[in-house]
């Protein structure tokens, strides 16, 4: 039975529960600062370097720099995060007496993340804090439902999705301020077009005022320079060209179909609804693909015959079937309103993005429908900070990111099976195990079977208990 009295206290010392390989409060807290700080250098090198990587050019030396001292600095971030949380939790039982359910490992968890968050650059924080938000909901979630308190509802991380895409859409629709990222995705994947004040700010743009026979788009023309550049000169020259030519006579006749006045995108609706689902269902195929191949390299190599069934394999579909779904079904149900109503408004991305956005069920995952369900609560919150409809919390983004961080940290120390698994590896990772070295058979006297919990998430997540000589 689960013990919620908040009287309820054990007489534990810090020695035997949160270092019970070594009797000193600082040797345990020195080690595990050590081996954090070298943990998280290896993971922020990563993370900046192939940042640096993706920007597609040679970087400056300002900006090798500028990745240096944030590599840095994150590192420290993230080192200073594990090694306080022993220290507040050492402090705390010498400063009350005994341990209790918040001191065990919410409060220390907080402290430690609010010192720790302070530590790295304000451009990080909001990132960093909507991550640990989005682990720390779905934990919630799983302990509540541990408790039976709730239940988990079928496919309701699509309706989270549609829910929350579609109030983003609306927003994109509607607002003309996009300062964040976010909108930059948007435009890719529904298109500039459906951008508010894009006709306003284009309208002496030839896609919008030629007639579409008389516009040509980008593959169309690299057809037919390729065509005007060759003379067929044999059957392997004539069949290649007879299909271009077939298919920039089909592509003309597509281009060519009405679009109405409402619209804003060049050539016809149909053109521009095939178009975008056929791009981002490429898109998808070949990201699902490349990661196969890469997460499957070895068995490639042994095995070559493997390589045309991971190509029409089910799986490697499913990720173009979200994109490509969503972007064609918001485009297409776009353009039908606004044929519908002979004029394009903000609401149509109400019934546009909703219906678009069940094609998550192809792709279900629970970390990118909470991504976009706070995202979006972010940008509703700060839309109604700058109307002065809510007022804005001093160091709101510092107290997410600990009260969330310290959720999770409770839930790694009481209730480990309801913590994501790719996080509780991240504890275990940046800890050098000492996230489970502490001793937990103390804290059953809570009444949540925690030491079971353990053992079982140990066996689940391929993680093993370090035993003590190795922390010394």
């Amino acid at each position: 039975m689960v013990v919620f009295s908040k009287f309820v206290t054990i007489p534990t010392s810090c020695i035997e529960y949160v270092h019970p390989w070594t009797e000193s409060c600082s040797i345990a807290t020195t080690g595990l600062g050590l081996h954090a700080v070298q943990a998280s250098f290896r993971i922020y090198v990563t993370v900046y370097v192939l940042a640096l990587i993706m920007r597609g050019r040679v970087p400056s030396q300002k900006e090798i720099k500028q990745t240096l001292v944030g590599i840095l600095i994150s590192s420290i971030f993230l080192g200073t995060n594990a090694f306080a949380f022993p220290i507040f939790t050492c402090w705390l039982r010498k400063l009350l007496g005994h341990f209790n359910v918040l001191t065990v490992g919410f409060l220390p968890a907080f402290f430690a993340s609010y010192v720790a968050i302070l530590l790295e650059r304000p451009s990080r924080r909001s990132m960093l804090a909507l991550y640990v938000t989005n682990v720390a909901t779905e934990t919630l979630f799983h302990m509540a439902a541990w408790r039976g308190l709730v239940r988990p509802v079928p496919y309701g991380q699509v309706l989270i999705f549609s829910t929350f895409m579609t109030a983003l859409i609306y927003f994109y629709k509607g607002h003309q301020t996009k300062r964040d990222a976010m909108y930059n995705l948007l435009r890719f994947v529904v298109g500039p077009y459906e951008e508010s004040g894009y006709a306003e700010n284009h309208e002496n743009s030839p896609s919008l005022v030629d007639p579409p026979e008389l516009q040509s788009s980008g593959s169309a023309e690299r057809v037919r320079r390729h065509l005007r550049g060759r003379k067929p000169r044999s059957l392997i020259n004539v069949i290649p060209s007879a299909c271009c030519k077939i298919y920039l006579s089909l592509l003309r006749k597509i281009q060519g179909l009405s679009r109405h006045t409402a619209c804003s995108h060049p050539f016809s609706c149909t053109y521009y609804t095939l178009e975008g689902a056929v791009k981002l269902f490429a898109l998808g195929y070949s990201l699902q693909v490349c990661l196969r191949i890469l997460m499957q390299m070895k068995r490639l190599i042994r095995k070559p015959s493997l390589f045309p069934k991971l190509l029409i394999h089910r799986n490697a579909f499913k990720l173009g079937a979200f994109l490509g779904g969503f972007s064609g079904i918001f485009k297409l149900m776009s353009c039908l309103l606004r044929r519908i109503f002979n004029r394009d408004s903000k609401l149509h991305a109400i019934p546009s993005g909703l219906l678009a956005g069940l094609t998550f069920g192809f792709f279900p995952d629970n970390t990118i429908a909470l991504y976009v369900m706070w995202k979006s609560l972010q940008i509703i919150y700060s839309d109604g900070v700058q109307r002065g409809y809510v007022p804005e919390l001093p160091g709101g983004t510092v107290l997410l990111y600990s009260f969330s961080t310290a959720v999770l940290f409770h839930a790694g120390v009481l209730e480990p099976q309801n913590l994501r698994p790719s996080y509780w590896k991240f504890l275990h990772s940046i800890s050098g195990g000492r996230v489970s070295a502490m001793d937990r058979n103390c804290l059953d006297a809570f009444g949540l079977g925690t030491s079971k919990s353990l053992t079982e998430v140990l066996a689940k997540t391929n993680t093993h208990l370090v035993s003590y000589s190795e922390l010394l």
